[in-house]
Formats: C-alpha cells, sequence, structure tokens
C-alpha cells in the first residue's frame, strides 16, 4: 500500500502537505472531501481524523491510523524520508524554521480558517469588509514578523538557499492572501520566495489548480 492523502484542493493545511510530498518525490493518491458541502465531518472521515479537518495522511501500513495535523505529517515525511531535506541538519537552525512555519501554521492560518469565517458571519453577523479586515489584520501580523525573521537567515529561500518547511507553509498562504484581497506589497522578501517557489516542478504540481477536484470547483 502507497501514502493517500486525505485534503481538498484549495486547503491550505493539506497544500503544505502536497508541496512536502512533491519536493521528496513522494507519489500518493489523494482522497477529496469537499469542505463547502461539510464532508470532512462525515462519520466516515471522523473515523480516519476525529477532529474533522484536512490534511490526513494515510501512511499505507497494516493496522496503522492516518496521521493528522500537518506539520506533523511534514516532520513524519521527513523523519522517514530524509532526502532532500525540509529542515536544516543543525538543532538551532531546525528550531529557527519551526519557529517561521509555526508562525504562519499556529498563529495566522487558523484564524482565517473557513470554519472560523463561517462562525464569524453565522455567528457574530460580520459582513464581508468586517471579515476582510479580521483576515487583513492577522496575516498582516504574521507576514511582517517573518518578512523580518527572512531578512535574518533567508539566502534566497526563506532559511538559506533551498526550500523547505518554511516554504510548505507560506506559498498557501500568500496565496489565501491575495484571494482575500491582502495587499503583499509590505513583505518583498516573502513575495520574492513565492516567485522562486513557482517556478520549481514540485510547487506546481502541488498548486491547487492543479488538482483533479479542482475541477469540481
Amino acid at each position: 500500500m502507497g501514502l493517500t492523502l486525505h485534503g481538498y484542493w484549495r486547503s491550505g493545511a493539506a497544500w503544505r502537505v502536497r508541496i512536502a510530498l512533491a519536493l521528496k518525490g513522494l507519489a500518493h493518491d489523494a482522497c477529496s472531501h469537499d469542505l463547502r458541502s461539510g464532508a470532512q465531518r462525515d462519520a466516515d472521515y471522523r473515523r480516519l481524523n476525529p477532529q474533522g479537518l484536512v490534511p490526513a495522511l494515510d501512511p499505507g501500513m497494516a493496522g496503522e491510523a492516518p496521521l493528522t495535523q500537518s506539520l506533523a505529517i511534514i516532520e513524519w515525511l521527513e523523519e522517514t524520508h530524509p532526502a532532500p531535506a525540509l529542515l536544516p541538519g543543525d538543532a538551532l537552525g531546525r528550531a529557527r524554521v519551526r519557529a517561521m512555519a509555526q508562525v504562519i501554521a499556529c498563529d495566522v492560518h487558523p484564524l482565517g480558517n473557513l470554519r472560523v469565517l463561517q462562525a464569524l458571519k453565522g455567528d457574530l453577523g460580520a459582513d464581508d469588509a468586517q471579515v476582510h479586515a479580521w483576515l487583513a489584520r492577522w496575516m498582516g501580523e504574521g507576514l511582517a514578523a517573518l518578512e523580518t525573521m527572512v531578512a535574518r537567515w533567508g539566502q534566497g529561500f526563506a532559511y538559506g538557499d533551498a526550500p523547505g518547511l518554511v516554504e510548505c507553509c507560506l506559498v498557501p498562504q500568500l496565496y489565501a492572501a491575495r484571494r482575500f484581497g491582502v495587499g503583499l506589497e509590505a513583505w518583498p522578501r516573502l513575495v520574492e520566495i513565492d516567485a522562486r517557489c513557482a517556478m520549481l516542478s514540485a510547487f506546481a504540481a502541488a498548486h491547487p489548480a492543479a488538482q483533479a477536484d479542482a475541477d469540481q470547483a
């Protein structure tokens, strides 16, 4: 049995894992769960991921439950398929890269998650302008911090001269920012990294537009 990624074409978290898989050259099957219809909350899927969220990665190992949480999945891929590396070889560098990735994955992305936006509108009565202001605020704070970190440690990419864990998180986040009309002019280093990534085949293969379920949008 091979790897099976449970995701959705426009899920930023699932996209992170697709990038990691592509950078490592790992083939996988894809199983789509339409977030717009709430398919990720179906009982059958919750048996795979009790949170009812994507992604989940079935490791293709008999008797083993799928892995959940995008960063945990990517770390597992790094440990089981170490080349090419997505993390630096030294402990200090790994800590810095994890911190940079977590700025997005832990502090920015969750506040723009679909279920959060739905709650803002449905539970609190926020209109589109208020939701976009909410997104711009939290994306802006996180991206500004990351811009500073890249200035310290980047050498063409976020940390050093090759894409890795940070880019797995950054590229989907900038896509989301553009989608919601958040201007990126204040973070030129991040925009440059995104442009470099777009020229690489691994990122092209992982892009939402290249996914089979994007045709169902």
